[in-house]
């Protein structure tokens, strides 16, 4: 729901449980609600009040295969943590030297918090911080390696947080990290040009972002997938063209609507088994494939093909070097409407049913979202 935070006033004060509800791993598959001590936040940090968590197929992952990081070596499920990344909230506490936020701001969240001083995090490569899960060392991520969102409460540090628009509903606020996970990869390809042409892979929650943030930088996208409804959507967020690969040779039909030549940049977001093979033949000469999904089995791929057309490919991991910012920039410009890749709504009591929604794509869900509306434990 919109809130308008203009009417509400900033620097509130709130009352703080000792105590909140929070949903915990147990075995594969296996969560429940437990209580657990409200964190404090410390320097540099802020306390939050969960309002609302977009659930991510990652969250499935971490359910049956336990953290991907695998905290510190340790075995793969870690008792009584909390998961979820994609979330928004309130800040309600602020963290000694803590300056740049007021109580009762509305802020998304970053996954990722590096350590800080490792070579890739001073270089603003943060997602892939050498430290990766060594909390000791100053590393955080929420919901892999330190306690996420499907919570009451959750500290975070400033740098991980970007500001919600008054107006701007807590449920397209939770997109602000999806849209940036798309962006990042566009920066890691070296950024769009307006005119270019770009094909998006797979019209799932990212590729669709992908869609709005790249037509919302002028260029030409073809969007494909398997799923009229999905491509529909698509061309509402900006698709200038879009190929259902059941129907239709997608490689050839790119390569007729590019004069024969290829596009500049393919996005893949599909994971789909032959997706690199299938991008290294519509991108041109010296194009660029950059890869945001995660295939669930080893892929074959072309390396000649690749060499032969000279290709660069990219791959990247979450939403670095605040690509959320900008994802957010475009998101409160009203760019592209983000809000029609959420589709599912449920209170945070019912994150079984919002997961089961998610997994088995009830209802052709796309982003199911979770509300903190009420107390969990």
């Amino acid at each position: 729901m919109p809130r308008d935070n203009s009417m509400m006033g900033h620097n509130q004060k709130f009352e703080i449980p000792k105590e909140m509800g929070a949903w915990v791993l147990n075995d594969p598959n296996n969560i429940t609600i437990k209580k657990k001590p409200v964190p404090e936040p410390k320097e540099g940090e802020v306390l939050l009040k969960i309002d609302a968590v977009a659930i991510c197929a990652t969250d499935l992952e971490i359910m049956s295969h336990g953290l991907p990081a695998m905290i510190n070596g340790e075995l793969p499920f870690n008792k009584n943590f909390t998961f979820g990344h994609e979330a928004m909230g309130t800040v309600v506490k602020l963290g000694e030297g803590v300056h740049e936020f007021k109580p009762g701001d509305r802020v998304c969240v970053e996954i990722h918090a590096g350590c800080s001083r490792c070579e890739m995090c001073r270089k603003g490569w943060y997602t892939s911080c050498l430290n990766y899960s060594f909390t000791d060392r100053g590393h955080k991520a929420n919901g892999f390696t330190t306690d996420g969102a499907f919570a009451e409460y959750m500290t975070n540090r400033t740098q991980t947080l970007v500001k919600v628009p008054d107006g701007m509903s807590d449920e397209e606020a939770t997109l602000c990290v999806t849209a940036g996970t798309s962006m990042y990869t566009l920066d890691v390809m070296g950024g769009l040009y307006a005119g270019q042409t770009i094909v998006i892979t797979g019209p799932g929650p990212i590729g669709l972002c992908a869609v709005g943030v790249a037509s919302a930088l002028g260029a030409e996208v073809i969007l494909t997938g398997t799923r009229d409804n999905r491509l529909e959507i698509g061309k509402k967020l900006g698709a200038a063209h879009v190929i259902n690969v059941k129907k239709e040779d997608a490689v050839k039909k790119v390569k007729e609507l590019t004069g024969g030549i290829g596009a500049h940049y393919v996005l893949e977001c599909s994971g789909a088994e032959n997706a690199i093979n299938d991008a290294s033949s519509m991108i041109r000469r010296g194009g660029k494939i950059g890869l945001a999904a995660f295939p669930s089995k080893p892929v074959t791929v072309d390396i000649a093909n690749l060499v032969r057309n000279n290709a660069y490919i990219f791959a990247t991991r979450g939403e670095g070097k605040s690509a959320c910012h900008r994802a957010m920039a475009l998101m409160a410009q009203k760019r592209f409407d983000a809000k029609l890749i959420h589709t599912h709504t449920f209170p945070m009591k019912d994150l079984e049913t919002g997961l089961k929604y998610t997994k088995e794509r009830i209802e052709d869900a796309i982003k199911v979202v979770v509300r903190n509306d009420q107390k969990l434990a």
